[in-house]
């Protein structure tokens, strides 16, 4: 799995001061994306077991509230196989900080049994999560107010 971005200080993406992992790899390609250079899977740097570690790190801190998932696309199974390992590792480590993911899919079509990004993770991943914000990004419904 690659990644674009950590941000260690975001308050944009979820409620308070968050650590957000912006993964690699999106095949919704939704018009008016904000980062479509996260739509390549080989995008930005390779996720390693030093990265993590850095935002495991980076989630100690006391004032930070959580972590954010996006992308890209959290959702690609690819990007599921590694997510779900850092969840995993964040509910153990810090049972206090919440867990939040965006996802251009819609869980009722792509993230239940037999949807098209169902994988032997997802109802894990989603368990492990707080907070699932669901749905293609829609240029006709921005609102910068």
């Amino acid at each position: 799995m690659y990644y674009g971005n950590i941000k260690e200080y975001d308050i944009a993406d979820g409620p308070g001061v968050r650590v957000s992992l912006f993964v690699s790899g999106c095949t919704n390609r939704c018009k008016g994306c904000f980062q479509p250079q996260t739509w390549s899977f080989c995008y930005g740097n390779l996720y390693t077991e030093e990265v993590e570690n850095h935002i495991l790190d980076a989630l100690g801190r006391e004032y930070i509230q959580g972590l954010t998932l996006l992308g890209g696309e959290p959702f690609e199974p690819e990007n599921q196989i590694e997510l779900v390992k850092l969840l995993r590792k964040v509910k153990q480590r810090y049972p206090e900080k919440d867990l939040w993911s965006y996802t251009g899919f819609v869980y009722e079509r792509d993230l239940v049994k037999g949807g098209r990004r169902y994988t032997e993770v997802t109802d894990e991943m989603l368990d492990l999560l707080d907070v699932l914000i669901d749905g293609p990004f829609m240029w006709q419904k921005k609102n910068l107010r």
